[in-house]
Order: structure tokens, then sequence, then C-alpha cells
């Protein structure tokens, strides 16, 4: 029988894993499980993991090289999210160790988000709510409909597709700057700084994008406009998001991601007056986690059966399947 080590830690699993995805992998095999109150890692996952034939991670627990190295039993290395940053793909495949990662399932309530943020940061509801909390009556201030306004969306990936549609249901002007689509009207990314009342970056994190919005970029926005960010803090030059905000250059911004632990907002800025902030919870929805995690339970059906399934971002390299027939 297959041995399968979940990574999750107790608190973890029951939000990101779930009883249904659980009882899937148990189907599959002997389950073991994390019962540490942090997500496995270093020598911890090391030894958790050394008779294990697949490890299912959370996106916490990194895979460097040694894991693979050290781990000759184990055929895959499955991870329940679409970020493999944190995994060496390259050790994996010189070990012949095959890496999978799950595909987007929160598209939906990530959007949801941020059509909630650009709600709460044109009417104020957060700033109100705190108010009356603390026994005061706000002030009324104008606010702003969301038709006839413009969102600039960076990045035309499935996020950006479904945001758009919504926007413009919703009646709002888009602006979208992504070099690498030509499937739809693209503008320059000045343009859609300038013009846009709404920026939310939800590019790829990468080398290219690191610290996309910098003082350039927040320097070109609207007068008075709204930045969001639902993607990840690699995108956003925190400082420079602070001296925006300090200048009054933008008016607010609402972040759900930033370079705290686990891609949080940073506590500082977090705690600002002009931010609103959730704790990197935008697709933590019952249907989104369950995308993800019966995804692993799939491709760990695939993988028992000696088959790549579909997430496999090694499959040329994948020699240990023969492990599993042994």
């Amino acid at each position: 029988m297959a041995k399968i080590l979940l990574t999750h830690s107790p608190d973890t699993r029951a939000n990101y894993y779930g009883d249904r995805a659980l009882a899937g992998l148990r189907a599959l095999g002997e389950v073991k499980l994390n019962e540490e109150e942090v997500s496995l890692e270093g020598e911890a996952l090391l030894s958790a993991a050394a008779d294990c034939d697949l490890i299912v991670s959370y996106r916490q627990s990194p895979a460097p090289a040694a894991l693979f190295e050290r781990l000759p039993k184990l055929a895959a290395f499955l991870r329940c999210a679409i970020d493999i940053r944190n995994v060496d793909v390259a050790a994996a495949s010189k070990a012949g160790v095959l890496v999978t990662q799950a595909s987007a399932g929160f598209v939906t309530s990530v959007t949801e988000l941020v059509v909630g943020f650009m709600i709460d940061l044109s009417r104020r509801v957060t700033a109100h709510a705190v108010s009356y909390y603390s026994g005061k009556v706000p002030q009324a201030v104008m606010g702003r409909e969301l038709r006839g306004s413009t969102l600039g969306v960076i990045g035309y990936g499935a996020i950006g597709k479904e945001l758009v549609r919504v926007a413009e249901a919703l009646g709002m002007r888009v602006l979208i700057c992504d070099p690498y689509v030509s499937t739809v009207k693209t503008v320059s990314m000045e343009k859609l700084l300038s013009e846009s009342d709404y920026v939310v970056p939800l590019a790829v994190a990468n080398a290219e994008t690191e610290n996309l919005m910098n003082d350039a970029a927040f320097s070109k926005m609207k007068q008075g406009a709204f930045f969001i960010n639902v993607s990840r803090g690699n995108l956003v030059d925190e400082a420079a998001l602070v001296r925006a905000l300090d200048s009054g250059r933008i008016a607010g911004c609402a972040l759900d991601v930033g370079r705290a632990a686990d891609q949080m907002p940073t506590p500082a800025l977090a705690a600002r007056a002009d931010v609103i902030a959730t704790a990197h919870t935008a697709g933590l929805t019952l249907p989104a986690i369950e995308h993800q995690s019966m995804e692993t339970v799939a491709q760990a059906a695939e993988i028992l059966a000696g088959r790549a399934p579909k997430g496999s971002v090694n499959a040329a390299d994948w020699r240990r399947k023969a492990l599993l027939k042994s």
C-alpha cells in the first residue's frame, strides 16, 4: 500500500485541505498526518517523509534539493497550490521525482473580493464601521460609484479575465495591460496607471515583475485613485506604496497579500487607516479550496497508476515511477 504524507498542520488542514479530500487520499493509501502546529519543513519534513511514496504539500513547506536527494523512496511531490517557487524543480528532475501543482480554483472567490474591496474603498464601509465600533459617529463623505469608473487590470490571466467580465457587467470601463496577450485590446502601463480609478495588478510573480509597482509606477497613477493587491506581495515595493499613500497620490489601498510570512500583508502597512487588509484569504472559500485539494487527490490516483497527471511540471524527468511498482 502506498504511503502518503500530508504536510498541512491541523489548522491549515481544516481550512486548506478538508475532510473530503483527506478521505480521498485515504482511499488511495496509508496517509501520514502532520500533527504539529506548523507546516512541515526542513529536517522535520525529511523525517516525516522518510518512508513515504508521495508528499502532498501545503504552500509553506519548501522542497529544497536535499528533500529529493535524501528521500530515495519518494516518487512524487504534489503541491496543493499553484505557486511552486519554493520547490527546487531542477533538483527533483535530477533525482527523477515528479513535481505537480494545482490549477486555479479561486478565480471566482478572488474576483468577488476585488469587487468588495472596490466598494469598500469607494464607500468607506470599513472606516465607518470602525468609527461606530469605537462609539463614534463617522462623518458622511461623498462616495464613488463603480459604474462609469475605470478599472486598470495588469495581467490578463484567469483572474484578470473574470475580473474584466464582472467589471464590465457592472458598467465599468476597463483597461488591460499585458504584453503577452493578443486576444484582447491592451494599453500601455503608463496609460493604464494615469487613467484608472482602481489599479489591480494580477501579473505572475517572477524576476521581471518584482516591485512592478514602485515609486515610478505609483507616481503615474491618477490622483485620488485606489490600489488593490490580491496577487503577490512581490509585485509591490511597499516603501513606495507608503510614500504614495503619505503624499496623497493615491486615496487608499486594499491588500490581501504582502511580504509578511505566508505572503500576508505587512502588519505595519495593514494597520494604516487608509488601508484595508485581509489575511491572505481571497481564495479561502470552500469551492476554491476543494478545487485544489481534490485535484491533488486525482493527481495522486494517476501517479499511483503510473501516469503523469495534469499539473505535472517535469513529467519528462519522472524516473521514480518505477518505484511504485516494486
